[in-house]
């Protein structure tokens, strides 16, 4: 799946493409039937919600499960990455977000490359999510909400939060929030009709199956799921083989420490049977838990 003329500007203006349907429901319940098994393991890489059993993040599902290995090669997720930076991309981060009915938290504001840039040494934003939605997205439980174009303010100075969730985050200051979401549009408009006009914040929504690409600059948070309904989703952090990260501050399983190019499979991967590695298929590995305040250069990582 390649981008547009039109896609790139767009992406370029509001620093995220939505594309509605653009996984079958056949190829979306691959995924979603095997989430309830990687949800019940009792393992470091499911991190759970403050005060709940609820799975809020489940981390590299990719490297000991078939079908999310075979997701994280998928033509319709890398290609269009690779056509924005015109390189080869390696897996920086594959989770599984379960912001589940009644007990899904909130995402605090924030940049993604913010985490990358400051816990991992990540050089550049060369990198970015690629989201598919596994459940339907509607407006009562936790959508995704960017500030459209924030991506062109650049990097922004965040704080470490380490204490309104149970997964730290560096977030954004709600004052430039405020600045940032007038300048993109304020609080939008209600027609004669009433029919609303967004302003500057914007929530993509759809069915299962649906996927979002955007900056690793692009400024965005997510409410509770107050709702009866859960609102799963997968991420991939696709980042730029020459823009791999300089630091191990955090475990494996959270950001990935091997930077070979990612090879897609063919664009029916999720219904046909062919063989993906699965290195982590009989239990993570101890080295996964090691970490390192040190910066690693690139002679080091490649002795």
């Amino acid at each position: 799946m390649r981008l547009t003329p039109e896609q790139h500007a767009q992406f370029e203006r509001d620093g995220y493409l939505f594309f509605p349907g653009r996984f079958s429901p056949e190829e979306t319940r691959v995924l979603t039937d095997a989430v309830p098994a990687l949800y019940a393991r009792r393992e470091a890489y499911n991190v759970r919600e403050k005060g709940s059993d609820a799975v809020r993040t489940n981390f590299a599902a990719h490297l000991y499960s078939e079908p999310f290995a075979k997701l994280a090669r998928h033509p319709r997720m890398i290609e269009p990455v690779e056509d924005l930076f015109g390189e080869r991309l390696y897996m920086h981060q594959f989770k599984i977000n379960g912001k589940m009915a009644f007990e899904g938290d909130v995402w605090q504001w924030h940049q993604d490359y913010g985490t990358w840039k400051n816990d991992d040494l990540m050089p550049t934003e060369r990198a970015m999510n690629v989201a598919i939605f596994l459940d339907d997205v509607n407006e009562f439980n936790g959508p995704l909400m960017f500030i459209p174009g924030s991506h062109r303010r650049g990097v922004i100075d965040a704080q470490h939060d380490l204490t309104t969730t149970s997964y730290p985050l560096w977030t954004v200051d709600h004052a430039l929030i405020a600045a940032l979401v007038e300048r993109a549009g304020g609080r939008g408009r209600f027609e004669p009709d009433g029919r609303y006009v967004p302003g500057g914040i914007v929530s993509p929504k759809g069915p299962a199956g649906s996927m979002i690409l955007f900056h690793s600059c692009l400024v965005h948070a997510s409410t509770s799921n107050l709702s009866p309904w859960n609102r799963v989703s997968v991420y991939l952090s696709l980042c730029a083989v020459s823009n791999h990260i300089r630091r191990f501050k955090r475990p494996e399983f959270i950001a990935h420490r091997v930077f070979d190019p990612i090879t897609c499979l063919p664009d029916d991967c999720l219904l046909k049977d062919y063989p993906v590695d699965l290195p982590w298929k009989d239990g993570m590995p101890g080295s996964a838990l090691v970490t390192s305040s040190a910066a690693i250069d690139d002679e080091q990582k490649a002795a």
